[in-house]
């Protein structure tokens, strides 16, 4: 394996991403090495990715930062963008000039046909050569009246293409087709489980994954800290667009093969639930419409009522490559000097639990840090919320 395998590689997946402009390094390594088929624990593969990532930062095509993310630059995007329409016009010029061949072919074929006919035709009919005569002026009006009927059919058939497309949007609407069974899901189930999601996901993008027709989404989530498992229940509009997502099981989304199973609801259960996005049992997005709630939550509306005079704020969706030194660089952005950190671990392994707390001064810094909930730290969406 080359850098100049690995460097287009590493441009596509970036390009590839939900913002087409950036990803965590970590992220992207494993991303570029499994489409590579290499190893991603693989020592020698790491140190290839990391090689070459540095190349191309030297060239000025990419831009690694202290936060870990390794971003494409507008030239970069530019050439690839250029790339991929040379590549689009000339995938044309093949499909036509294979087109134009074949037709060439039975056009040919076509003629070698009729020219026996007509040889035939004219040697059992020698009186018809009135037929060769050119067409008189009422002829040429025939054909310009021929050109309108075909415009006319033409315009026929769109109309008619638009109304079946109507017809059949309004069908899979239907309520009466929602658990239909279908190729695929014979017992029409619309409820789909999903795992090994990656942190970054939000609505917007996992809708888009499943074919844009997800209606409610339930990021599962630890009850006591809040951090996000990786996992989701999702309701389908109907039937055949769920097994249309199941058929996706194993496909890549932002570098991971997620996983995806029917699962019915059991009786009991509310479900679909009232909100589009559910986290936690708490509505993410606000307002019943998602607005690409992102799972564990965003923004200062995410979070529960502050206590007043709290000086604490829980932090979670931590990368495991978090320290004192990270966090406090993070709540600086905003002028919120840290008092104190306390990170949580398990208690039988000792393993760090992704989430923690941190105590500020006085309540003016504590509002503060609170604004910072759902951006970005090492790669991940911080999650925050108040805490006594």
């Amino acid at each position: 394996m080359t850098d100049e395998t690995i460097a287009p590689t590493i441009i596509s997946t970036i390009i590839g991403s939900p913002s087409g402009k950036s990803m965590p390094v970590k992220e992207l390594r494993k991303a570029v090495l499994l489409s590579l088929q290499l190893d991603t624990d693989d020592k020698s593969s790491k140190k290839l990715f990391k090689k070459c990532v540095q190349a191309l930062e030297a060239d000025g095509r990419v831009k690694l930062g202290a936060d870990g993310i390794v971003k494409l630059s507008k030239s970069a995007r530019k050439e690839a963008a250029k790339g991929s329409k040379k590549k689009g016009k000339k995938d044309k010029k093949k499909k036509r000039k294979k087109s134009d061949a074949g037709e060439s072919n039975a056009y040919d074929d076509d003629n070698d046909k009729k020219s026996g006919k007509k040889q035939k035709s004219e040697h059992n009919n020698d009186d018809d050569n009135d037929d060769d005569e050119p067409p008189m002026e009422g002829d040429a009006n025939n054909n310009d009246d021929y050109g309108d009927d075909v415009e006319e059919d033409e315009a026929a058939d769109q109309d008619g293409a638009a109304t079946n497309k109507d017809d059949n949007n309004a069908e899979e609407d239907d309520p009466a087709n929602k658990n239909k069974s279908v190729k695929g899901n014979p017992t029409g189930v619309t409820r789909l489980f999903l795992g090994n999601l990656p942190f970054a996901v939000d609505e917007s993008s996992l809708n888009d994954f499943l074919g844009g027709y997800m209606t409610h989404v339930k990021w599962i989530t630890d009850k006591e800290t809040g951090r996000f498992y990786g996992s989701a229940f999702v309701e389908m509009r109907n039937s055949k667009d769920a097994a249309g997502a199941v058929a996706k099981a194993g496909t890549e989304l932002m570098g991971r093969p997620i996983k995806i199973n029917f699962a019915e609801a059991r009786s009991g259960d509310i479900w679909p639930p009232k909100q589009r996005v559910i986290t936690g049992g708490k509505q993410a997005g606000g307002g019943g419409g998602g607005g690409g709630g992102q799972a564990g939550g965003y923004g200062t509306k995410a979070m529960s009522e502050k206590p007043e005079g709290c000086t604490k704020l829980f932090i979670g969706n931590l990368s495991y490559d978090i320290d004192d030194d990270a966090i406090t660089k993070f709540f600086a952005n905003v002028d919120a000097e840290l008092k104190a950190v306390r990170w949580l671990h398990h208690k039988d392994s000792g393993d760090f639990k992704g989430v923690g707390f941190v105590e500020f001064w006085n309540t003016e810094a504590c509002e503060k840090g609170a604004t910072l909930n759902g951006k970005n730290l090492l790669g991940r969406p911080i999650r925050i919320d108040w805490t006594d």
